[in-house]
C-alpha cells in the first residue's frame, strides 16, 4: 500500500540543495540563464546548416507568395489556387528549358571548362610576357586547393545526398510555408510573451513585404541581364556571321548570377569575357562592350527603380557578408547573403523604432528612457 503523494511530500522535508540567502538564490538563477543562453548559441552554430536551409525555403516561400500576390490582382480566386498557379507555372518554364534547350546548353557546358582554362592560360602566358612571375604549378596548386576546399564546404552544406537533397528541401519546405504563412506565424508568437506578439507580427509582416520585394527586384535583374546578354551575343553573329560561342549558356549564367549582386556579375563578366576572345580580339573587345552595357543597364535603371521600394544596403556591407557567407556555408550562403543581412536590417529597424516609441512615451510621462527600455 503506497502513501498518499500529500503525506510523502510532507514527510521529506527540506531540500538538500536549497539555497537559503535570496542573493545566492539570483546569482544562482542568473548563472542559469546565462548557461542556457550559451547552449543555446552553442545549438544555433551546431545546427547553423540546417537553419540556413531552412531560411533558404522562406527565401522561396517569398517569392512563391510575391507571384501568388501579384497573381491576385487580376485573378479574383483562392490564395491556395494561387499559389497552385505559380508553382505550375514555374515547373512548366523548367520543363521547356530541359527538353528543348537542354540539349544545345547541356553541349555548351560540356566545352565550357575547355575554353575557359585555355583562354586563362593564354592570360598567364601574357603576363609572363610582361615581366610577372607567373609559375604554372603554383596556379595548379592554388587551383587544386581551392576546389578541394569548395568541395568541403559544398559537402558539409548537402549532406551526404549532396546539394540537390539541400535544395529538394529548400523548395518542399518553401512549399509549406507559402501555402500557409499564418499558421507559422501564428505558432512562434503564441510562444512569445502576450506584451511581444504585436511586436513581432509587425516585424514579420515588415520582414515579408521587404523580402517579397527584394525577391521580386532579383528576378526583374536576372531576366534583364539575361535577355539583354543573349540578344546582344546573338545579334553580333546575325551582324558579323561569326557567332559568339555559348550565347544561350553565357546568357542564362548571366542571369542565374545576377542574383548575388556584385560578386556574381564579376564572374559572369570574366566568364564571357574569356570565351569572347576565344574567337579573336574583335568578338573579345565586344563581349567586354556587352559586359559593360548590360551591368550599366541593370546598374543604373533597372536597380535604382526597384531599390526606391526595397531595403537600401550598402555596397561594401553586401560584399563583406557575401564573403563571410561564402567561407561559411559555401554557395548557398553566398546566394542567401543578401536576403539574411537584409532580414538583419528590418529587425534592427524595427527594435530601434520600438525604442524610439518607448523613449517618446517616457518623455511624455516625464521618465527616465531607461525606466521604460523594455531590453
Amino acid at each position: 500500500m503506497s502513501d498518499k503523494p500529500e503525506d510523502v511530500e510532507s514527510g521529506m522535508g527540506a531540500s538538500p540543495a536549497r539555497i537559503s540567502s535570496p542573493e545566492l538564490r539570483f546569482e544562482a538563477w542568473r548563472a542559469f540563464v546565462w548557461t542556457a543562453v550559451i547552449g543555446l548559441i552553442a545549438l544555433a552554430v551546431y545546427i547553423s546548416h540546417s537553419l540556413l536551409v531552412i531560411f533558404g525555403a522562406m527565401v522561396f516561400a517569398a517569392m512563391v507568395d510575391g507571384g501568388s500576390r501579384l497573381l491576385g490582382r487580376v485573378l479574383d480566386i483562392g490564395r491556395m489556387w494561387r499559389v497552385t498557379i505559380v508553382l505550375i507555372a514555374v515547373s512548366a518554364f523548367l520543363f521547356w528549358l530541359s527538353m528543348f534547350a537542354g540539349s544545345q546548353i547541356s553541349r555548351e557546358a560540356a566545352e565550357f571548362p575547355s575554353i575557359v582554362q585555355e583562354q586563362a592560360m593564354r592570360v598567364f602566358a601574357w603576363m609572363r610576357e610582361q615581366g610577372f612571375e607567373v609559375s604554372m604549378d603554383s596556379l595548379q596548386a592554388m587551383a587544386s586547393q581551392a576546389a578541394s576546399g569548395f568541395g568541403t564546404v559544398t559537402q558539409a552544406l548537402g549532406g551526404l545526398l549532396g546539394g540537390v537533397t539541400t535544395v529538394i528541401l529548400i523548395v518542399i519546405i518553401g512549399i509549406y510555408f507559402a501555402l500557409e504563412p499564418q499558421l507559422y506565424e501564428r505558432g512562434v508568437a503564441w510562444m512569445l510573451p502576450k506584451g511581444r506578439r504585436h511586436y513581432f507580427f509587425e516585424t514579420a509582416k515588415k520582414m515579408g513585404s521587404t523580402m517579397r520585394r527584394l525577391m521580386a527586384g532579383r528576378l526583374v535583374g536576372m531576366v534583364v541581364e539575361g535577355i539583354f546578354t543573349y540578344l546582344m551575343l546573338f545579334g553580333y553573329g546575325v551582324v558579323t556571321g561569326d557567332e559568339i560561342p555559348m550565347a544561350a549558356l553565357l546568357a542564362i549564367l548571366t542571369g542565374l548570377l545576377a542574383f548575388v549582386p556584385n560578386i556574381g556579375a564579376i564572374i559572369s563578366g570574366v566568364l564571357m569575357v574569356l570565351v569572347g576572345f576565344s574567337g579573336g580580339v574583335q568578338m573579345g573587345i565586344y563581349t567586354i562592350f556587352v559586359y559593360l552595357f548590360v551591368q550599366n543597364i541593370d546598374g543604373y535603371i533597372v536597380v535604382p527603380m526597384i531599390a526606391r521600394k526595397t531595403v537600401d544596403l550598402a555596397p561594401a556591407l553586401v560584399l563583406a557578408f557575401q564573403l563571410i557567407m561564402g567561407i561559411l556555408f559555401g554557395i548557398l550562403g553566398l546566394f542567401l547573403a543578401d536576403p539574411l543581412l537584409a532580414m538583419i536590417k528590418v529587425a534592427l529597424e524595427q527594435r530601434a523604432a520600438a525604442h524610439d516609441a518607448d523613449d517618446e512615451a517616457a518623455r511624455i510621462n516625464g521618465q527616465s528612457p531607461l525606466e521604460t527600455d523594455p531590453a
